[in-house]
């Protein structure tokens, strides 16, 4: 069957699954007369796979993210968000960044272990880890997959700080690991928010959790004493854009300790997808929106290159840049605070069969 012409169904965010841009072969819809284009397209449901991966601490040396490396326990993400920039990976393994992306998953089963076997190395040197800087680490998978959950359990006993960005409030299910790293300053939490409107939320990021539902989740780790901030992430032009201000001061009466944003960003197969789903969902201000973007990122869509894909250039975004800064302020946040982690306390327990010391 040709999955490249499947049409939107409820709870999913992407309309199509077009192949990747590695493929050789591209399929394509066609009336034979039989009839098949107007039965039914079958619900899609989510599939999930082992990850065999050899190592789980993937490192970068980009300049604009302030970490050097990060861990993801999924590929793929079931919370179907329209814009995430991690949809092209999907192409790697054959699969559509589309509606594949969201669909069929994979779980890193000997996370955990991996982990250990990497932070015991006598050469390793404790840094921040980040999780959730690719595919959220508390996707509703997790309820059942536990990956998160045991790489925090290794973190806590080796002490070492770690840093996660999610949008799912099953964050709060691991606040006693949470605690235990906070009480080292090892440990601190962005919650990700794009839109007050539950119905803008619900076509942008189908089975994220809801946008009070994710200031509770701020309330929570803020009240249980873990340092939490926001991202608000992505801003979208023209349809997002307008409640910068409204979700700051909302994160900021929740008990946010620091805030950041970073503009729509549409690499490879996502500028397609996105613009299918604009043109879908809001017609009327579609090219309005891309506009907008083409003025931030020198007459195209998007931009990779350093320095800018993150934040954009020209005059819509040096107005972004100031309204948030104004923002932050007038919500009590500074914008210019980052929570930093310590590696102080970190600790590579005693296991068997360890060199025993030499007196």
């Amino acid at each position: 069957m040709d999955t490249s012409k499947r049409t939107w169904q409820k709870g999913r965010g992407a309309l199509s699954a077009p192949a990747g841009r590695f493929e050789s072969v591209v399929t394509e819809s066609i009336d034979d007369g039989w009839g098949n284009l107007d039965e039914p397209v079958p619900a899609l449901e989510t599939t999930v796979g082992v990850d065999r991966a050899r190592s789980v601490i993937a490192w970068n040396e980009s300049p604009d993210v302030p970490f050097d490396r990060s861990i993801n326990p999924y590929r793929g993400c079931e919370h179907g968000c329209i814009y995430c920039f991690a949809r092209p990976s999907h192409a790697w393994y054959g699969l559509s960044p589309g509606q594949d992306f969201e669909t069929q998953l994979f779980y890193k089963q000997d996370a955990a272990r991996l982990l250990e076997e990497e932070i015991r190395s006598p050469t390793y040197e404790p840094a921040p880890i980040t999780l959730g800087a690719n595919t959220d680490p508390y996707q509703p998978i997790e309820r059942s997959y536990r990956v998160t959950r045991g790489l925090l359990e290794v973190l806590a006993e080796y002490r070492h700080p770690v840093s996660i960005i999610t949008k799912g409030s099953l964050v709060e299910r691991d606040l006693d690991v949470l605690q235990e790293l906070a009480r080292c300053n090892a440990v601190s939490v962005m919650v990700s928010l794009t839109s007050m409107d539950a119905g803008l939320k619900r076509l942008l990021e189908p089975r994220a959790a809801a946008p009070a539902r994710r200031l509770r989740t701020i309330e929570r780790l803020s009240d249980a004493g873990i340092p939490v901030g926001t991202l608000i992430a992505p801003v979208i032009p023209a349809l997002t854009d307008h409640e910068l201000e409204h979700l700051l001061q909302a994160a900021a009466d929740a008990g946010v300790r620091s805030a950041g944003y970073v503009l729509l960003r549409l690499p490879h197969e996502v500028e397609p997808l996105f613009t299918e789903w604009l043109r879908a969902h809001y017609p009327d201000r579609a090219d309005r929106i891309l506009n907008h973007l083409r003025d931030a990122h020198g007459g195209n869509c998007y931009d990779a290159s350093f320095g800018h894909r993150m934040r954009g250039s020209g005059a819509w975004a040096d107005l972004l840049r100031r309204r948030f800064g104004v923002a932050c302020r007038r919500a009590g946040i500074d914008p210019s605070r980052r929570i930093n982690l310590s590696s102080e306390d970190f600790r590579r327990p005693p296991r068997p069969g360890d060199q025993t010391e030499l007196f």
